[in-house]
């Protein structure tokens, strides 16, 4: 499991978003929000990776209930 990278994250160019089977069934509303939620605070992910794409990183963030948990405990 890799970990958010503060430098290589500046370089970021492209995201993309894979769900853990823990997740379970979610509307496609809710995995759109989560999604753009947890790539606006990429640091609350356990399990963040970053490819080399031709203009910078494409990071590719595995989410599961735990980083949706800290998503909703970031809003209060």
């Amino acid at each position: 499991m890799e970990k958010f990278d503060p430098r290589v994250d500046s370089l970021v160019m492209e995201t993309k978003t894979l769900w853990d089977s823990t997740v379970g069934t979610l509307s496609d509303e809710d995995r759109k929000w989560v999604a753009a939620a947890i790539h606006r605070q990429p640091q609350l992910a356990s399990n963040v990776s970053y490819e080399r794409c031709h203009t910078g990183f494409t990071r590719i963030i595995k989410v599961s209930v735990e980083d949706i948990q800290r998503l909703y405990m970031s809003r209060t």
